[in-house]
């Protein structure tokens, strides 16, 4: 089977050559870092549960290139089924690492490029198509862990690629050669890009005939030559080299972003999917954010199960459970984040197969999960953070707890109900505070607004596909202004 243990993925980090740096300071170990190290823990845990037969069928998938099983995360969807499944997966890992796990967004690339890609060639009688496909082929052969790089910095809003006073602020082509391709620019707020073996550059924007140059997508090994990765600060982060663990709320798992420098960097020719092909620049990026926005009605799912978890448990170590708001409030919770679910479900369910065979979720619905995501977990923290109690964000740190002259105290003053160990509320206490305001904001409550594209970028999509048109008719015949065809 091509399926890596959690294991084999650590050994295949270690050996990558890649340009790394954190706080001002060149990273040379980059996998075993305090500060990122629990973002690599929540890609291993995709891994790790594709081998565990209790989540295999959610974790795993037979491959249509080869026939063979591999995990999901490089698989093509098939079906409506493999679809709904992408969701279910994406909760499942969700509850188990409470924060992103970071192949998602090269899931959603992989399979936005194939259908672009297929019908690219059909139209224009390029080999687009078959070169992504024998890419795919090695990536699941290998299991590998591909980062989907869309986003550009974009500079000036108000103007295209082409008319940027530095023409570095989308990335580009340079020069062409017989091999291959020389692009030079950025890609910014990249999910786990230092956890993947793979970059997989699409363009960020619709182009026209002037932008031709940025409209270009590519793969590549993330340690090629060019490359330079400056990872990105998250709140709290430096409490992770402080040693302990009560004060991280979520000690073990992590997301990851970061800034992704592309030096006059070679793409060899078999790696090239899209080159000045303006026209399919706009179409790849609605696809790929159609899928990446049915993405977060699963994964933000399961980090919003921990969350009111922690809120329900924080009610009972604080002696509140029985209180009619308090519970009124967890209902509250429970209902926006399934809420999402069906949305996610619901879009998976309604999609079809594009011309590649390749299926698409269905793009309103897509867009309607997303721009939900952009407001439910924003109210489902300040939901938690009102249970949780004002002592979230002023208890003590951990070292004054383990403190042999005060320590005491903290056990003594911050008890909530007998029997329940000080030390477990403050440890909950963390975690909520971990979820709805330190490092897992990228992973969940901030990420919720913008990844995926702010809620403007959904919003466009619903209007283009809300088919006023049909429902004004529907308005005419009912109300008997013409008759029904």
């Amino acid at each position: 089977m091509a399926l890596k243990t959690a294991g084999e993925y650590l050994d295949s980090l270690r050996q990558l050559k890649m340009q790394v740096y954190l706080l001002g300071e060149k990273v040379d170990n980059f996998v075993d870092h305090p500060i990122i190290r629990p973002s690599i823990n929540s890609v291993a845990r995709t891994y790790e549960l594709a081998h565990d037969e209790r989540y295999s069928d959610l974790l795993t998938a037979t491959s249509s290139l080869s026939g063979e099983i591999i995990n999901r995360f490089t698989h093509l969807h098939q079906s409506t089924d493999d679809l709904v499944r992408k969701v279910k997966m994406q909760r499942l890992l969700g509850q188990k690492t409470a924060s992103c796990f970071q192949r998602c967004v090269g899931l959603d690339a992989i399979n936005a490029i194939d259908s672009v890609t297929y019908e690219m060639d059909h139209k224009l009688g390029t080999s687009y198509h078959e070169r992504f496909r024998r890419f795919l082929k090695y990536v699941q052969e290998n299991d590998l862990v591909v980062d989907g790089a869309m986003t550009d910095p974009k500079g000036d809003r108000s103007l295209r690629p082409s008319q940027q006073a530095d023409p570095d602020l989308y990335l580009h082509i340079v020069r062409e050669t017989a091999d291959g391709i020389i692009v030079r620019g950025a890609k910014v707020h990249q999910t786990g890009a230092i956890n993947s073996h793979e970059i997989c550059v699409m363009p960020t924007i619709a182009m026209t005939a002037a932008d031709s140059d940025y409209a270009v997508c590519f793969a590549i090994p993330a340690d090629s030559p060019g490359i330079i990765y400056i990872y990105g600060r998250q709140s709290c982060d430096t409490r992770k080299l402080e040693g302990g663990e009560i004060d991280l709320g979520n000690a073990r798992y992590g997301g990851q972003e970061a800034l992704v420098i592309f030096n006059d960097v070679f793409v060899p020719r078999e790696r090239v999917f899209m080159c000045r092909e303006y026209q399919y620049a706009g179409l790849l990026v609605e696809r790929f954010a159609a899928y990446h926005r049915q993405s977060y009605g699963g994964c933000k799912v399961g980090v919003g199960d921990v969350l009111i978890g922690a809120a329900a448990s924080l009610a009972e170590y604080n002696g509140t459970a029985g209180a009619s708001h308090i519970k009124d409030k967890l209902i509250e919770m429970v209902h926006l984040n399934e809420t999402l679910f069906c949305c996610g479900l619901a879009c998976s369910s309604q999609g079809y197969a594009t011309p590649s065979g390749t299926y698409l979720v269905d793009l309103l619905l897509a867009n309607v999960c997303k721009l939900n995501v952009t407001r439910f977990p924003y109210e489902l923290t300040r939901l938690a953070e009102d249970i949780a109690g004002g002592l979230m964000v002023t208890m003590p740190s951990e070292k004054d707890l383990r403190h042999p002259e005060v320590g005491v105290y903290i056990e003594k003053y911050l008890k909530g109900v007998a029997g329940v160990p000080t030390e477990h509320r403050l440890r909950m206490l963390r975690l909520v505070e971990n979820l709805t305001m330190g490092c897992a904001a990228v992973g969940y409550r901030t990420e919720s607004m913008h990844g995926a594209g702010s809620p403007q970028a959904q919003r466009i999509m619903i209007a283009r596909q809300a088919n006023l048109e049909h429902k004004k008719k529907l308005a005419r015949v009912i109300a008997g202004i013409e008759q029904e065809e």
